[in-house]
């Protein structure tokens, strides 16, 4: 029969998933005391002493849905002392950033500075750039060790990591995604786009960043799923009123728009398609089906 285990002993196993910093930063965090959902606490992670947010257990299913997790302990719960120290770093980084761009200047270096952020133990302080290609910043991070009297990181961004940063909200009136509760920007091209049939103008499917909406990734896997159960643009089929040709897809409503052989153009459930006689180039492009 195994010993008892103590209670500190089951204490100290304990693992959550905690998300911190500008850059929504995720990490598995160890604790001696339970926490839930959303509660703020002082964690250390690989950068120092910061705040963090408690966002589940670390159970297996939810580390294995983490890229790269970093580690860390949580310190203890945010207290007032706690909330006092960060609200007066905030108003401290403000000012931070006017005083490093003089620097950038004086060395004429080709980089626009995008924000500064502090930690709360103070160990470090990490400054956000972005530039077209690599920058040599060693004589400024002297100049500004100087200056701040602490360790300095740069950290090289690109323009959706400047969005996460600084946006606020979007046309839909949430709060922009990439800093709500992204942690990895996912890839959107332009066909995601067009398959879902959304406007093509720049203005209206270009985010916060300049760059295509992340939103137009998130359900690109159904369309196509549920497109590739319908035939493609331009195929010949048999239906129950003859042969026709595809002219259009409905996607979500399952429907096509076929053009008959005495030139009608109607709308018929896909379900009425019989067999495909000759699949088309159009999208989807997908091998030749029998319904």
């Amino acid at each position: 029969m195994s010993p008892p285990t103590s209670p500190s002993d089951n204490e100290s196993a304990l693992e959550y998933v905690c998300r911190y910093g500008s850059m929504r930063h995720l990490g598995v965090m160890t604790a001696k005391q339970a926490f839930r959902y959303g509660d703020e606490v002082v964690i250390h992670s690989d950068r120092g002493t910061e705040i963090a947010t408690v966002l589940c257990e670390a159970t297996p299913a939810a580390v294995g849905g983490l890229s790269d997790p970093t580690h860390g302990r949580i310190l203890r719960r945010l207290d007032s002392t706690d909330r006092g120290d960060w609200s007066q770093m905030s108003e401290m980084t403000r000012r931070d950033l006017a005083a490093c761009q003089p620097h950038v200047d004086k060395l004429g270096l080709p980089m626009q500075l995008i924000d500064v952020e502090r930690l709360l133990g103070g160990e470090r302080v990490i400054v956000y750039f972005v530039s077209e290609g690599r920058i040599d910043f060693r004589a400024l991070v002297k100049l500004l060790g100087r200056e701040f009297q602490t360790r300095i990181e740069m950290r090289q961004i690109g323009i959706r990591d400047e969005a996460k940063l600084l946006a606020d909200f979007g046309d839909c009136g949430q709060e922009v995604c990439c800093s709500r509760f992204l942690s990895k920007m996912p890839p959107v091209s332009m066909k995601m786009a067009k398959l879902q049939r959304a406007s093509l103008d720049p203005s209206k499917i270009s985010g916060r960043c300049g760059r295509l909406k992340c939103c137009l990734r998130y359900e690109f896997d159904t369309y196509e799923s549920l497109a590739s159960e319908l035939p493609p643009i331009g195929s010949k089929v048999l239906t129950r009123d003859g042969n026709c040709r595809v002219a259009a897809q409905d996607i979500l409503a399952g429907q096509l728009i076929v053009t008959t052989e005495d030139k009608r153009r109607i709308m018929i459930p896909a379900s009425d398609v019989i067999e495909i006689l000759k699949a088309g180039d159009g999208p989807p492009h997908r091998k030749k089906k029998r319904y």
